[in-house]
């Protein structure tokens, strides 16, 4: 058992595993923060448009 959590404590695959978790999260917080922005705006430019074409 010994043998076992010492290999797994020295074992470094896990931590590529982690920092492509966190590059992961961090791509998805911009992707979601840009799609808002863009979602917000061109909402107010559709409208803009369509009040226009009426």
């Amino acid at each position: 058992m010994s043998y076992l959590l010492s290999t797994l404590w020295s074992d470094d695959e896990g931590q590529d595993i982690a920092e492509y978790s966190v590059m992961l999260a961090v791509i998805l917080v911009i992707v979601v923060g840009t799609v808002r922005l863009i979602g917000a705006n061109a909402g107010s430019v559709f409208s803009q448009v369509g009040s226009a074409i009426q």
